[in-house]
């Protein structure tokens, strides 16, 4: 089997386990039925998601140019506390800035590696979580705008993690925490404006994703520099492809690249 097509982050359903798919522009793969089998990824070219031209991606996907330009890569996207549609302020463009940002959010607590306090649209609901890699995550508040969910996250940040670190995550080197507690503690720090959209009742959501093998020691794939490799897949966790070998594959990282991949 032979497929090609430009990488975007790998499509999820919640269920037991995970399932993943690859999903190009007139063909989609089930990577969960790539498990135990060889597969060969080919670098073939750079497609920029926005233009689609083939320059050297920059960042989530985007050439440099565009990356500076789209409303998708703003500095909000990564930092909600900067979101500014809720009072009419345009960044990049203004009507899609109030699509994405004037809408329900959560912030939410996981943990993948370790216990993180993150932000995500409500619709995003678990798939931010799947694609973290968290294997248990709850809901701490429900807002109506990405600014409040901002705020809230910034606030909750000195005391909790909001990084994930993904070597430890793909070892699996992580501990059952209770969250219900965790989220107790912080109720205390989350700002004045957030109070009264805490969730007091909710419970834990738990993920299982189709490893049949953790790496000791991951080594992560660069396939721009490699242009072709080739190993056994026996996992999928977070955005990452794990293979036999310990070579793991992020997807999401290499979004706007063009690839060809080979099913022995």
């Amino acid at each position: 089997m032979n497929y090609q097509g430009v990488l975007t982050k790998m499509e999820t359903e919640f269920s037991l386990p995970i399932q993943y798919y690859l999903v190009f522009e007139s063909d989609f793969i089930n990577i969960n039925q790539l498990l135990n089998k060889t597969i060969t990824i080919q670098f073939v070219k750079y497609q920029c998601l926005n233009c689609g031209l083939n320059k050297p991606i920059y960042r989530q996907g985007f050439d440099k140019q565009c990356f500076f330009k789209v409303p998708q890569a703003a500095d909000w996207i990564m930092r909600p506390e900067l979101s500014t549609a809720h009072l009419g302020k345009e960044d990049r463009d203004l009507e899609y800035e109030k699509r994405a940002q004037l809408q329900p959010h959560i912030v939410y607590l996981a943990n993948s590696s370790n216990v993180k306090v993150g932000v995500t649209r409500k619709q995003q609901v678990p798939t931010r979580w799947i694609d973290q890699g968290a294997h248990e995550a709850i809901e701490i508040v429900e807002v109506p705008n990405r600014y409040l969910a901002g705020i809230t996250e910034v606030a909750l940040k000195d005391y909790v993690a909001d990084k994930t670190n993904w070597r430890k995550m793909l070892k699996n080197d992580i501990e059952d925490e209770n969250l219900l507690e965790w989220r107790a503690r912080l109720k205390q720090y989350i700002p004045d404006e957030a109070k009264e959209y805490f969730i007091e009742s909710n419970t834990e959501t738990h993920l299982d994703f189709p490893v049949n093998k953790y790496p000791e020691k991951p080594k992560s794939l660069n396939i721009k520099k490699a242009q072709t490799y080739t190993g056994k897949l026996v996992g999928i966790k977070g955005q990452y492809l794990i293979f036999e070998d310990e070579t793991v594959f992020n997807v999401r990282a290499n979004e706007g690249l063009v690839v060809n991949i080979t099913v022995d």
